[in-house]
């Protein structure tokens, strides 16, 4: 298969610095808001990429589950593989990829954790079948057969069938903390408008980037 031909142009508006808002946060909203109202199918997925100490790039999507002025937010094992790569070198990149508006976000930025009580609180509001398979899930570690997982599932949902599913102790968020955020939108002969701002001690700098 020779997909060497594969391209399309991108017919869009362009994107200008009169019309970006002048903080970060409240122009991801903006354009959340866009992909959401496009229909674009899981807008909150995004790309999270993160390195340990062995120096080797991991990619993998996660799912955006509260952003503000403070970062953006996802949640996992903390056992996980990403989780011990960002225990190693607590920075990351996220990429938001709409591509049916010929548009993407990059942010870049140092992790922590978010509180127990955040944890808490979105725990709480997940569905009990996405509680239980957080416990269940020993998540990135080697398993012989998901009969094994599915015996766990039955587990777990007989020990908790009297209340609540608790949140468990290696279950929690990330907050990206960002420090680079570029808007990307795809313009015809690919020279598209790309703007990026950089956290600076009074607030942000935003520039064009070329194509």
């Amino acid at each position: 298969m020779d997909i060497g031909d594969m391209r399309r142009d991108f017919e869009s508006e362009g994107l200008d610095r009169d019309a970006l808002n002048d903080d970060p946060v409240a122009q991801f909203h903006h354009w959340f808001e866009d992909a959401r109202q496009a229909g674009i199918l899981e807008p909150n997925a995004m790309s999270l990429a993160t390195t340990g100490t062995d120096g080797m790039p991991d990619i993998r999507t996660v799912l955006l589950k509260y952003f503000d002025q403070t970062g953006f937010v996802f949640y996992t094992n903390y056992g996980s593989r990403k989780a011990r790569e960002l225990d190693e070198n607590p920075r990351a990149a996220l990429l938001f990829p709409w591509i049916g508006l010929n548009r993407q976000v990059r942010i870049q930025g140092r992790v922590e954790k978010v509180s127990k009580t955040e944890s808490l609180r979105y725990f709480a509001s997940r569905p009990r079948g996405s509680q239980i398979g957080a416990w269940v899930s020993e998540q990135s570690k080697a398993i012989t057969s998901r009969g094994l997982l599915e015996q766990k599932v039955a587990e777990i949902r007989r020990k908790f069938s009297d209340g609540e599913v608790p949140l468990p102790s290696f279950w929690g968020g990330y907050r990206v903390v960002p420090e680079r955020i570029e808007f990307w939108q795809g313009r015809p002969s690919r020279l598209h408008d790309r703007f990026e701002y950089v956290r600076q001690d009074d607030g942000w700098l935003i520039q064009r980037l070329q194509p």
